[in-house]
């Protein structure tokens, strides 16, 4: 079946089910109109002969009033006074008589017993049971029809007489079924008829409107195809597939073909547009891309460290604007690249200074259209902060130096490690032998044993510090907010930042700080360099642990009011087993700059050192990617800390 067949069914299907839906309600409605009109006009019926009831027993009583008090004389006289007033029973006759609906027409006593009624087999018999009109009124539509189209029955309207606040007397009109149903029938033909002719001229409609509708699409198929289809091999094979004739098959195989090449397109621009970002995201050098008409398109993240405020606060702000905008003609590096523009020519690494003094280099790059051959269409300025280029040099020196560190302590380690526990067996055997000549016995030999010993315990410490520094480790990559990171490794500290009286003040953002770390490892670095920063001030003071969030990095500052590192010793505090400490290790810095690296990251130190300074500290930062948002991993690497009970021994 043709799928423009398909289409035509199912609106035509469509329609009719709603004006069958439609019709069925309209039918249901018109016989609830019915019902409530039938009971409507039974009810003035009913009251009607209320009335004469009543006058029945006003008058009958007073012309034969009840012998005495009692119940018994009163029913008498009443059952007497309604039998004797034939205008009362001339009115229940005419009802049954001229009402199209009504039955019979009957007075029953409070006990149910028939006293006067419309058929005479009926009198002195208790009253038949019957379902009450109003229930059927107000019940649903199905009940509605089942009551009407039904197993004949007789329906029941009443009103009662009461008398000491109880019913004495009840007037009941009954109302046969099938006395509805034949006042019904007319209405009901007719609602069907015109509801078949609506169906039928609905279905029409929609068969027709669909196929009217379904025509544009001849020329939209011979528009796409135009697009996608090359040669006359396409062509042909739809013709083969016995749907060329169909327009609606054509056009989604089209569509689909369309689909699956913009899908793919911009898969591609979607890889490509990532690994750019990716790209801009982890230079150091600002980049910045500009149309012909000096419009920054394309910005990266350290462009803000070349520009001055209130630009360099959000560099998403720069796309967009324009370059006499972003750069002030009266700084030295805006006068540069605004000239640098107007000459119209390429520039390759010019040196500048800026007005803080830091030395960079700008290069021009002019990216012309080969194609058209329109001459330039953009333009990429590069700048480059010459400090950073060396600090990263810098940096590359230390990670090579403790990558060759790991790689020798991996040896030497295992190497040294057997000879240690032979010689520690051995002092053992020795110790054993001179136990019984006291510590006198050979000259005091014992007391030089326990020196050895010692001393052998001592190196068997450091051979394992070796060890535990250059062993892999699963590094587990979760994301996690910095601040829970850091309040941690403060709960931790916080005793012993106590009782050497050292305050700790953390400055946190209100916004969560989510970053993708292994939490173990860098509650380690934390905590190293806390320790370092309380042991830095033996008198006690203050320390701040500031954390903020600097565009895709996130940044965590210790700040302590100690003694200061001398800048002489600065490029070596990184190295493995350098300390100023006479009982520092040299290895806890050494392990923080490693963790930063396993993360991505990177390490900074500043230090004052001089006495007489009111800035005189040190202050380690440390910047590690913000979280992307992805899940979890693990990966192979070095590392120091194997879970949080091994971090609350090393506090």
């Amino acid at each position: 079946m043709r799928l423009k067949t398909k289409l035509v069914l199912a609106a035509t299907g469509l329609t009719f089910a709603i004006v069958l839906v439609l019709s069925a309600l309209f039918v249901g409605e018109l016989l609830r109109q019915r019902i409530e009109q039938t009971a409507a006009a039974n009810d003035v019926l009913v009251h009607e002969v209320w009335l004469e009831m009543r006058k029945a027993v006003e008058t009958g009583l007073r012309a034969n009033p009840p012998v005495d008090r009692s119940d018994e004389a009163l029913h008498a006289a009443v059952v007497d006074a309604l039998r004797s007033q034939t205008a009362l029973t001339q009115v229940m006759n005419t009802i049954v008589r001229y009402s199209p609906t009504v039955q019979d027409v009957s007075v029953t006593d409070a006990h149910g017993l028939t006293l006067l009624s419309t058929d005479p087999d009926a009198v002195d018999q208790p009253a038949v049971f019957r379902f009450s009109l109003a229930s059927v009124q107000n019940g649903p539509i199905s009940r509605q029809m089942r009551v009407v189209f039904g197993k004949p029955r007789v329906l029941d309207i009443s009103q009662s007489l009461e008398r000491n606040g109880a019913p004495f007397l009840v007037v009941h009109v009954g109302v046969r079924s099938t006395f509805l149903k034949n006042a019904y029938e007319p209405w009901l033909l007719d609602a069907l008829i015109f509801a078949a002719l609506a169906a039928l001229a609905a279905m029409l409609s929609a068969g027709l409107l669909a196929n009217v509708a379904l025509r544009p699409l001849e020329a939209i198929s011979a528009r796409l195809e135009s697009l996608t289809l090359t040669g006359g091999a396409i062509s042909e094979r739809l013709l083969d597939s016995g749907v060329r004739n169909d327009a609606v098959v054509r056009v989604t195989k089209t569509l689909d073909r369309l689909g699956e090449q913009m899908r793919t397109q911009e898969a591609g621009y979607t890889a490509l547009q990532a690994n750019l970002n990716q790209m801009l995201d982890t230079l150091r050098d600002g980049v910045m891309l500009f149309t012909a008409d000096r419009r920054a398109v394309m910005v990266s993240d350290a462009v803000a460290y070349f520009l001055g405020a209130p630009l360099n606060e959000d560099h998403e702000k720069l796309v967009g604007m324009r370059l006499e905008e972003i750069f002030a003609p009266d700084s030295v590096l805006g006068e540069a690249v605004l000239e640098a523009f107007a000459e119209g020519g390429q520039v390759s690494a010019q040196a500048l200074t800026l007005e803080d003094g830091r030395q960079v280099q700008f290069s021009l790059d002019r990216i012309d259209d080969r194609l058209s051959g329109v001459g330039s269409v953009a333009t990429l300025l590069t700048l480059r902060d010459m400090e950073s280029v060396a600090q990263l040099g810098q940096e590359l020196e230390v990670a090579r130096r403790l990558a060759a560190i790991g790689r020798l302590t991996a040896g030497v380690g295992h190497e040294v490690k057997n000879p240690i526990n032979a010689m520690v067996l051995h002092l053992e055997l020795l110790r054993g032998k001179l136990a019984p000549g006291g510590a006198e016995a050979f000259g005091g030999a014992q007391r030089h044993v326990e020196i050895l010993a010692g001393e052998m315990q001592r190196l068997d410490r450091v051979v394992q510090t070796l060890a535990d520094f250059s062993r892999p480790m699963e590094l587990h990559l979760r994301e996690h907010d910095l601040r829970q990171v850091v309040a941690v490794v403060m709960e931790l500290t916080s005793a012993e930042m106590k009782e050497n009286r050292v305050r700790v003040v953390v400055d946190a953002p209100k916004d969560p700080l989510m970053v993708r770390v292994d939490a173990q490892l860098m509650q380690q670095a934390l905590l190293n360099l806390l320790l370092n920063g309380m042991q830095a001030m033996p008198e006690g003071g203050a320390m701040v642990v500031r954390m903020r969030r600097d565009h895709q990095l996130a940044v965590v500052e210790v700040i302590d009011e100690g003694e200061g590192i001398p800048e002489k010793l600065l490029p070596r505090i990184f190295e493995l087993y350098f300390t100023t400490k006479p009982k520092g290790s040299g290895i806890g810095l050494a392990m923080t700059y490693r963790i930063l690296q396993l993360h991505g990251g990177a390490m900074e130190v500043r230090s004052n050192a001089d006495p007489d300074s009111v800035e005189r500290g040190t202050t380690f930062t440390f910047r590690l990617p913000a979280a992307a948002g992805v899940g979890g991993e693990s990966r192979k690497a070095a590392g120091v800390v194997q879970n949080q009970k091994e971090l609350g021994e090393r506090v």
